[in-house]
């Protein structure tokens, strides 16, 4: 084997653990940011049963969980297996991306800027997946955080818009973004229309509760051991959640039977029969938390979360991706709920949320989207014929 081989070799060997150092990053973001904890303080990763901060040897990607036997290190508490996919898949993602996008050493100036944000690009939907999977929510900080990021990246690396200069980069993705938003807002609005409220009877008085971890954050409504997001609920001036609560306390007073009205601006307190009994400015709320049997919550065709996902994809990819994303996500979705179903587990599907599909559809599009396509229309094509 010749030096070059070698050397060839091992640079191979360092990008795919370069993908799991990031995942191993990732995972720290998949972990605290919807829990409002920084990602940065503190700077060492700890174990979330005893606080144990991990030592960098025992904090090797892939292989420290793997001589842990996914356990903490100081108290054997067991740490998630997702640790270890997720570093697993960064690094085969970040590895696809170069084998696909990437070209001979003597090229990188040519070629490494548009595998840098596809890097980028890959972690975005990464952590936008499996905090989704986990909290049913995407954090503005992955989507309107990674649209900010999928301009400038196209603006510097137009070839991502198959453009050749960096303005029209940049309004091609501005424009693909744009219409990754507003199609997935069509959507939510027809789905609004035809769907209206989603209602959640209880057999049993079940809490719920209304607070704000970080004060720099919307707040989070709490209900029936679930977290939703305030943005995901509560979309439009208009919006209203309805809690139908046996007891409800908020600061120092408490009501019982009564209907609490949940708004963007104001929170209003009902009779049953529907009169007015008090109002309060969100300002003016420090505490919120009662017991309930029915809640009625506007209904969406999918959270807001997905559309501002939909945006970032267009940032990065193209308005092709955008529209591929989306049928590829439905068709993904169906299969899902069809196998779940002929296998019971139907309630499972169920728990899986739309931006995970989305996600799926977008890495398909990445590499195999265009052939894909292309495919299609050949078959289409010769069966006309």
């Amino acid at each position: 084997m010749t030096r070059y081989a070698v050397l060839n070799a091992l640079l191979h060997c360092i990008i795919f653990f370069l993908g799991a150092g990031i995942g191993s990053f990732l995972n720290v973001v998949i972990y605290r940011l919807p829990r409002g904890l920084s990602v940065n303080r503190p700077r060492r990763s700890f174990c979330p049963s005893c606080e144990y901060q991990i030592p960098f040897y025992h904090n090797l990607p892939l292989i420290s969980w793997l001589l842990l036997r996914g356990r903490c290190a100081n108290c054997k508490a067991r740490i998630s297996a997702r640790y270890f996919w997720v570093e697993l898949l960064v690094a085969v993602l970040f590895y696809a991306v170069f084998i696909r996008f990437g070209g001979p050493w003597t090229g990188l100036t040519v070629w490494g800027p548009e595998v840098l944000v596809l890097w980028v690009f890959v972690a975005l939907v990464v952590a936008g997946t499996f905090i989704d999977i986990e909290h049913f929510i995407l954090p503005h900080e992955i989507t309107l955080g990674g649209t900010v990021l999928g301009l400038i990246g196209s603006a510097a690396v137009p070839v991502l818009m198959l453009q050749t200069t960096h303005w029209n980069g940049f309004l091609m993705s501005l424009g693909s973004a744009a219409l990754g938003l507003g199609l997935l807002w069509l959507v939510v609005e027809l789905g609004k229309l035809a769907f209206g409220r989603k209602k959640f009877e209880f057999e049993t008085p079940e809490t719920f509760a209304v607070e704000q971890p970080n004060p720099e954050q919307p707040p989070i409504i709490r209900l029936a051991g679930q977290d939703y997001e305030w943005d995901e609920v509560l979309v439009r001036a208009s919006d209203r959640m309805v809690v139908t609560a046996e007891v409800v306390k908020i600061n120092d007073r408490e009501w019982r039977e009564v209907l609490v009205e949940l708004r963007m601006a104001k929170l209003i307190i009902k009779r049953l029969t529907g009169e007015l009994k008090d109002e309060f400015e969100w300002e003016d709320v420090n505490t919120l938390e009662g017991r309930t049997r029915l809640v009625v919550v506007p209904r969406e065709a999918m959270g807001f979360g997905d559309v501002l996902f939909l945006m970032m994809f267009g940032s990065f990819l193209g308005w092709k991706a955008v529209l591929f994303s989306v049928l590829a996500a439905s068709v993904l979705g169906t299969v899902v709920a069809v196998l779940q179903r002929l296998t019971g587990r139907a309630e499972w599907s169920a728990k899986i949320p739309f931006g995970p599909y989305l996600g799926a559809g977008a890495l398909i599009w990445l590499f195999w989207g265009p052939q894909l396509v292309d495919w299609y229309l050949l078959k289409i094509t010769r069966g006309a014929g």
